[in-house]
């Protein structure tokens, strides 16, 4: 990586200090596992309330919901916009949750802050430049998903523009990079996951969910990043995949969550809790 600073904001500087970052009142990288979990798309108020409730009593501590999804296909759903905010936001504050959601635009950033506690960008938006920096000047927490075709270094320096824009307050998520392989969409880099704590002291969380083809295979990549010693997971539910509006073959059903936490939390408390290596 080319610098042209003597040092970056995301670098490690000393090997026992990590940043946490506090969403609503849920911290993310203070050793503990942080389980998001919520549908890919907000489709109702119905929808939306009753996976809310799901995942909390299943022990989720963070709401997620998207209101403007980035679709490949101009004709496949693209989310309710504000509505879904309001109904995300209503859902969450209804279970006493912090809630997720991703922002596309720089000029919407003002308008999520408004309903989200923490604002995501996604795998898609990682080198909008113009909306790194008006996330890094809204002062959220910041959800920097990992883009498909990204290196480390090109993620790191997108958390840069945000930290550089003067908010330190960012989460790093793992999603999966795009590789020859055709079985699934991408191909989740948890052999990265250790040189990647070396390298930064942000919280690393892993979304399992876009790498898999099936919820048995969400649930393999949870565990997976869980014995890993990950800050948190981010996995997509819904009551009824089969008929959800944007990537239901991958969805959790709800009693499925409600399984996986146990199984995740256990196999998180095995590995002692933090990132091994």
């Amino acid at each position: 990586m080319e610098k042209d600073k003597k040092s970056f904001l995301f670098e490690r500087t000393d090997k026992g200090t990590n940043t946490v970052v506090t969403v609503g009142d849920v911290p993310i990288g203070d050793g503990r596992l942080v389980l998001m979990a919520g549908p890919c798309s907000v489709e109702s108020e119905e929808q939306i309330r009753v996976t809310a409730e799901a995942v909390c009593k299943a022990g989720a501590n963070i709401l997620r919901g998207g209101a403007f999804k980035p679709r490949t296909s101009p004709y496949s759903f693209a989310g309710l916009g504000e509505k879904a905010l309001e109904l995300l936001r209503k859902a969450a504050d209804e279970q006493g949750m912090p809630c997720v959601t991703e922002v596309l635009d720089a000029g919407d950033v003002a308008l999520v802050a408004n309903y989200a506690h923490m604002l995501q960008v996604g795998a898609r938006s990682m080198q909008n430049f113009k909306l790194l920096a008006a996330v890094g000047r809204q002062g959220l927490p910041v959800l920097l998903k990992r883009g498909m075709g990204a290196t480390q270094d090109e993620w790191l320096l997108a958390a840069e523009h945000i930290m550089a824009a003067g908010n330190h307050e960012v989460v790093l998520c793992e999603r999966g990079i795009r590789t020859f392989e055709p079985s699934s969409d991408v191909s989740l880099d948890l052999g990265g996951l250790v040189p990647l704590r070396r390298r930064t002291h942000l919280p690393v969380i892993v979304d399992p969910s876009h790498a898999a083809t099936d919820p048995a295979t969400v649930g393999l990549l949870a565990r997976c990043a869980a014995a890993a010693g990950v800050d948190g997971l981010i996995i997509e539910v819904h009551p009824d995949p089969l008929h959800a509006r944007s990537d239901g073959q991958r969805a959790l059903k709800p009693e499925g969550f409600s399984t996986l936490v146990s199984q995740v939390l256990s196999v998180f408390d095995s590995a002692g809790g933090k990132f091994l290596g």
